[in-house]
């Protein structure tokens, strides 16, 4: 399609109560039809709004940060820029004097490929929910008096994952091989992994970077944190229990982690803001969070299998906020970089039917699914995976996030 052509639908025909009208406008990079050229883009409906394209049509000062093939630039800009933008953004896409100048700029979604949204700086991943700590302590450790470890309640737990395998969400991701050893096995063997798993998450992305040195407050959370996504979390359980002790994830989890196309701005989700779970300790003053406002979130988390739905997640049950593991992850020095990427850990609600990982929803593969297309205990060849999400938003409305899908392809 030429770049100035009208696209196909009236892009500002957005049905009323649209997960992604005006009052969502999530980011992304996209690649217009016939070309490779990757832009900056915001969602309206089902279309794409080429961002760069736009501002530099309406003279805006923020042309130059939206004109990259990718959101670090933006993400670098700070609190600031970002509320700017987005107030600026709105207007251009709610005023009708502007409907002229912009349409032209304009994609239908389906038309567009959509890439990796920003350059990953580190990832981490945590493990914040109380619900998959109890789940998997259970199931680990079925004797133990309580299923969660000493620290759980004093600290959020995480561990560095590889940045370079996040991918965005359609990736095909190939069954993973490594080492293996059931507890009747008398040596470790070496293959393709049997007991390939998902974990549906939300990821948080850093977009103002810190000094060495200098630990991030709970208070400055929102100055740091642009938005956040969906996030799923792939998991080889075979590999990761033969590994983990006494250093944690390695190879069971760095083969990939999917992400969304679409960053929603934390400032879009406002209204999803709600408290965290009532604290059963008291914290260190670090993680101490009892008078600052909110952090938690309530997100409304779908997972399917093959389309069949096998798990809802509620996001509002975390224990430990993004906020919190932010403070944590800093409090020794540790700096920011643009781009970093840490995951929630896995969404688990306190139902069997809220579990947001395979290994639970089967209690370690004791209790299979029963889908249309069969039994599952843990992933088989040709499955895909689909998180998908929503929050309340203004006026009873809702908020959509981005979709993650990947299938899974035979090893290697």
């Amino acid at each position: 399609m030429p770049p100035f052509d009208v696209p196909e639908g009236d892009p500002f025909d957005v049905p009323e109560g649209h997960p992604f009208g005006p009052h969502n406008l999530p980011y992304g990079v996209f690649a217009p039809a016939g070309s490779e050229t990757r832009r900056v883009g915001v969602r309206l409906g089902d279309h794409v709004l080429d961002a760069g394209a736009a501002a530099q049509a309406l003279g805006s000062p923020y042309a130059s940060l939206l004109a990259h093939p990718t959101l670090n630039p933006l993400l670098a800009a700070g609190r600031t820029a970002w509320s700017d933008i987005r107030r600026a953004l709105t207007a251009w896409l709610t005023v009708p004097s502007h409907r002229e100048t912009i349409t032209p700029h304009f994609h239908p979604l389906s038309s567009v490929t959509l890439n990796l949204p920003f350059e990953v700086a580190d990832y981490v991943d945590f493990y914040a929910s109380e619900n998959h700590a109890r789940n998997v302590g259970q199931i680990f450790r079925p004797d133990s008096p309580d299923p969660l470890t000493p620290n759980w309640k004093h600290l959020p737990i995480g561990y560095h994952g590889r940045s370079g395998t996040v991918v965005v969400s359609g990736t095909d991701v190939v069954r993973p091989s490594g080492q293996r050893k059931a507890p009747t096995d008398s040596a470790p063997l070496f293959g393709p992994s049997t007991r390939l798993d998902i974990e549906a998450e939300v990821g948080f992305v850093v977009g103002a970077p810190s000094d060495m040195g200098s630990p991030v407050a709970l208070s400055s959370f929102r100055d740091h944190v642009f938005g956040l996504c969906l996030l799923n979390d792939w998991s080889a359980r075979d590999i990761q229990a033969w590994e983990y002790v006494p250093l944690g994830p390695f190879l069971g989890k760095s083969f990939a982690t999917s992400v969304s196309a679409w960053i929603t701005p934390l400032d879009a989700l406002d209204e999803a803001r709600v408290p965290p779970p009532p604290r059963t300790h008291d914290l260190l003053p670090y993680l101490d969070d009892s008078t600052e406002d909110p952090c938690g979130y309530d997100l409304r988390i779908t997972v399917t299998i093959n389309g069949h739905t096998v798990s809802e997640p509620p996001f509002s049950t975390m224990y430990w906020t993004a906020a919190q593991q932010l403070a944590h992850m800093t409090v020794n020095g540790a700096s920011l970089r643009t781009g970093d990427l840490y995951g929630s850990g896995t969404v688990s609600g306190p139902s069997p039917t809220q579990r947001g990982s395979l290994l639970e929803l089967t209690w370690n593969g004791r209790d299979p699914l029963d889908l249309p297309n069969g039994k599952r205990t843990f992933l088989e060849d040709g499955d895909e995976a689909t998180l998908t999400a929503w929050a309340p938003g203004p006026n009873g409305t809702r908020v959509g996030l981005g979709e993650v899908t990947g299938r899974v392809l035979p090893p290697t």
